[in-house]
């Protein structure tokens, strides 16, 4: 009452409110929401003291605090809003030294957390200080060799029957729950904790709960006294085996990353050996190969011991011209058989050198690639295969369609940032058909490239480590390239690997045969089991209509014990996941990726299980443009056809909810959840079949190198180059620009301690911020372009290390937004006869959507402001 009373008689409240209602008019809100809006600042200063300064601040980082809410066009449950983000500020909301946050509410809370954190950072050291005294004797190296075996061998199988008496043992819902809560709050303080001890623990923990799931599925989950529902039961069942079995193949292959770091080459030149240098290319455009051979040409080896080959399996003329003017060898064949294997096979009955460097003929090779590779074949005598990263300076669709580059890791970045990394610890690393250097000799004992299956990288790794061979893996990256265009090019290049493996499969099996070690066979099968995730995508994706169209019981139990199971099961294994691959894949956003693959590698995976004769080999576009933005209605159409399936399962399920038996509706709920993430990720698959303009055919690649500009009148100005392309460059002057558009410069560039100047045409001058277009080269300058900026040893070497580290919650609001981004693509491009159906949909979804709390953005005028404020 003294606060109404207050505002009441204070006339400043009153000019206030005016003042507000005036500025809602202004910004076009309705005559009933600047009322609304002055009602609802009336109740809250009735409530909070507004006048104090410190809310006053608040009020004035609200862009802030609250970035989806309008103040100036209030509605009718803001109140709603502003409460459900003010709770996620207070609760999950970390606390940053000096970030000073101004509401009373905040600061014990925030002085817990600060305590919270201070003890979980500090929880390390302390460890390590009460443990350092054990140090040597950690590795029991004071007692004999024989007791040592004896005391791991008992611990090993005390282990191991604690683990089995872990997954088997029968509990009831609450002895479940209490076991999770154990293990969960486990899991949540050892994540924690930095080193490789932690990752395990959190494997062994997500390895108990998976395998107690499995274990629970096939001994009390399945309905045998209903025909079909054991059907759809035991098809899910498949699914989830498959997956289980991927899991802990992946945990073992990722569990200790190797890591490798270059060996020196001897200081003698005359003992390093003889290298040739493939590019093979069959149908691209001789822009793109250029490049490749000009780096060919800086690298840093000795030139009578280097010998580059361009292999035209096109038998161009150009190309043949180009080779002879640039200096390169070149071979061309009368017949096309066995594709780019048959290819490099050709060559290698002509070359003649130690080793093979092999390169596709969009893969730009820096100049250090050799020095880099080739000392670890001096070492290890047996090592038949060097392969480095496969990186991409260009976007590939999910990037560019999603808007993703340079944000999100892309679909590769798992592969050659963590699994090859994996595979290197286990002898397992796989040649990937380029950026990688083959010892000759085992390649010839092999008979050369494995033509006998589509992926005839793998293959021929699997013949040398058959043979007693060693591979290696270096996570440098020593070669860029161009990732595929187009989403239908995408998903043509992975149909051919998932065939070719599955081929492997079939024909060499890794898990039978000689010469493999255990840990190989587990790797190579999990590699080739992972291109069968087809089939058991699709089963997620549907499972859930079983039981809504149905009435099947896919998992015979009570809904709190599904739920009991099954959540543990993910959420531990998102958990470890995001721990282990963070860097390297964000939480979620694999489902993106298998589904958008799983309708088109499922049918040919399968026809190759049968027969692996069957298929062809084709050739991946690099290079080419998108005009226009437009949905991909042919690729899109299968996940057109799952979403209206599951808008079926969900009206089905609402009429089951308010008609079916009353012992069901949990049952109910808990499959229209199941559905509800399915449409959630099909809408990001058809977000990513919305082709976004690519109208640069020279990819813009970011780096930070110094540079120069030359005026003609002579005059000097020292820059910081920060972009380039085989087109142009972006610089930055240092000092103010002094150069006028239309302007021709020199720009001058150096390569180790030689410097080369290349004639240019000021596009764009913005401040000190300058675009220049490249003139017409010549060969020589156009060689030294290259390799002054594609071609340097620095340029791709940070770009693996550069994306944020995977924060699950954040991830899965990326991929909630993503899946609302494709039904409102639906709605944008969809024919007009049915649009008003689809924008009901989006503005619903978007009603509900305005509920969920966001993450504050601070902006750069409050991160200036903040000191200020903290002195205050």
């Amino acid at each position: 009452m003294i606060r109404l009373s207050a505002l009441l008689l204070a006339p400043e409240a009153a000019a206030s409110l005016r003042r507000r209602y005036q500025d809602y008019r202004r910004h076009r809100a309705t005559r009933l929401g600047a009322t609304l809006g002055c009602l609802w600042a009336a109740l809250a200063w009735i409530v909070f003291p507004l006048e104090n300064p410190r809310w006053q601040r608040i009020r004035d980082h609200h862009a802030t605090y609250f970035p989806h809410i309008n103040p100036h066009r209030p509605r009718p449950l803001d109140p709603i809003r502003y409460l459900l983000q003010s709770l996620w500020l207070l609760t999950s909301r970390p606390p940053v030294e000096k970030q000073k946050t101004d509401w009373r509410a905040l600061a014990a809370l925030e002085g817990l957390r600060g305590r919270y954190h201070q003890w979980m950072e500090t929880l390390p050291d302390r460890f390590t200080h009460k443990t350092g005294h054990l140090d040597h004797k950690k590795e029991l190296a004071h007692l004999s060799p024989r007791l040592r075996k004896i005391i791991l061998g008992v611990v090993v199988f005390f282990s191991l029957v604690l683990a089995l008496v872990c997954i088997t043992q029968p509990f009831n819902p609450l002895s479940q729950f209490v076991f999770l809560l154990l293990l969960w709050g486990v899991a949540l303080m050892v994540r924690r904790i930095p080193g490789r001890f932690p990752s395990l623990m959190l494997i062994v923990l997500s390895l108990t709960v998976s395998c107690r799931y499995i274990w629970w599925r096939y001994t009390s989950t399945l309905n045998w006294n209903d025909p079909l529902s054991l059907t759809f039961g035991l098809i899910l069942l498949f699914a989830e085996t498959y997956a289980w079995i991927v899991l802990v193949f992946g945990y073992f292959q990722i569990i200790w990353p190797l890591n490798r770091h270059p060996v020196p080459l001897p200081e003698k030149m005359s003992d390093w050996p003889t290298v040739d240098i493939f590019v093979p290319t069959y149908n691209e455009d001789l822009n793109v190969v250029k490049n490749t051979i000009y780096a060919s040409l800086g690298i840093d080896w000795p030139k009578d011991k280097l010998t580059i080959w361009i292999l035209d399996d096109g038998g161009r003329e150009e190309f043949r011209q180009f080779a002879k003017d640039v200096g390169v060898e070149y071979i061309a064949r009368t017949s096309h058989e066995h594709a780019k294997a048959g290819n490099i096979n050709n060559a290698l009955k002509m070359a003649k050198g130690e080793f093979v460097a092999i390169f596709d003929c969009d893969h730009v090779p820096t100049r250090s690639f050799l020095q880099m590779t080739m000392g670890w074949f001096r070492k290890d005598e047996k090592l038949a295969v060097m392969q480095t990263p496969h990186h991409f300076f260009s976007p590939d669709p999910f990037e560019r369609n999603l808007g993703r580059f340079r944000k999100t890791p892309n679909e590769g970045t798992l592969f050659y940032g963590l699994v090859q990394d994996g595979n290197d610890m286990w002898d397992a690393t796989f040649f990937c058909g380029s950026c990688a250097v083959i010892r000759r000799e085992p390649l010839d004992r092999i008979g050369g490239i494995a033509v006998e299956t589509v992926t005839e990288d793998a293959h021929t790794s699997l013949r040398l480590h058959r043979l007693g061979y060693t591979s290696a893996y270096m996570r440098i990256p020593q070669a860029a390239g161009l990732a595929t265009e187009s989403l239908s090019a995408h998903i043509g290049q992975r149909i051919r690997w998932a065939r070719g493996m599955v081929q492997i499969f079939r024909t060499d099996n890794p898990l039978f045969g000689k010469g493999l070690k255990l840990p190989q066979r587990i790797c190579y099968a999990n590699a080739m089991l992972h291109f069968l995730s087809g089939v058991p995508r699709l089963v997620f994706l549907t499972a859930p209509l079983a039981f809504l169209l149905f009435h099947a019981y896919i998992i015979y139990a009570p809904a709190l014990m599904i739920a009991l199971f099954v959540l543990p099961h993910m959420i531990h294994a998102s958990l470890t996941n995001s721990r282990i691959q963070g860097k390297y894949r964000h939480s979620f956003w694999s489902e993106i990726y298998e589904t958008v693959l799983a309708w088109y590698i499922a049918p040919p995976t399968m026809v190759a299980l049968i027969n692996p004769k069957i298929g062809k080999f084709n050739v991946t576009a690099k290079g080419g443009l998108v005009k226009e933005e437009y949905v991909d209605w042919v690729i899109s159409k299968p996940y057109l056809y799952l979403v209206l399936l599951n808008l079926l399962g969900v009206a089905v399920g609402i009429w089951r909810h308010f008609y079916g038996p009353e012992n069901e509706v949990l049952t109910v709920w808990v499959s229209l959840l199941w559905v509800f993430y399915n449409l959630i990720i099909l809408g990001g698959a058809v977000a990513v079949s919305v082709e976004s303009k690519q109208v640069r055919r020279s990819h813009r690649v970011e780096m930070s190198m110094p540079a120069a500009i030359a005026r003609e009148d002579g005059h000097l100005f020292s820059c910081t180059l920060h972009d380039f392309s085989d087109g142009g460059v972006g610089v930055r002057i240092n000092g103010q620009a002094q150069v006028l558009e239309g302007q021709n410069v020199q720009l001058l560039l150096k390569r180790g301690q030689q410097e080369y100047a290349f004639p240019t045409k000021v596009m764009r001058v913005s401040g000190s911020e300058i675009g220049l277009q490249l003139l017409p080269l010549s060969t020589r300058q156009h060689i030294n372009f290259v390799q002054c900026t594609f071609a340097r040893a620095d340029t791709w070497a940070l770009w693996q290390d550069s994306f944020p580290e995977d924060k699950p919650l954040e991830s899965l609001l990326d991929i909630l937004k993503l899946g609302f981004r494709g039904y409102r693509h639906l709605a944008e491009f969809a024919p007009s006869s049915v649009k008003y159906i689809f924008r009901s949909l989006i503005a619903l979804i978007s009603w509900v959507v305005s509920f969920i709390p966001r993450r504050p953005e601070r902006t750069v005028k409050e991160t200036l402001s903040e000191p200020v404020i903290a002195q205050q």
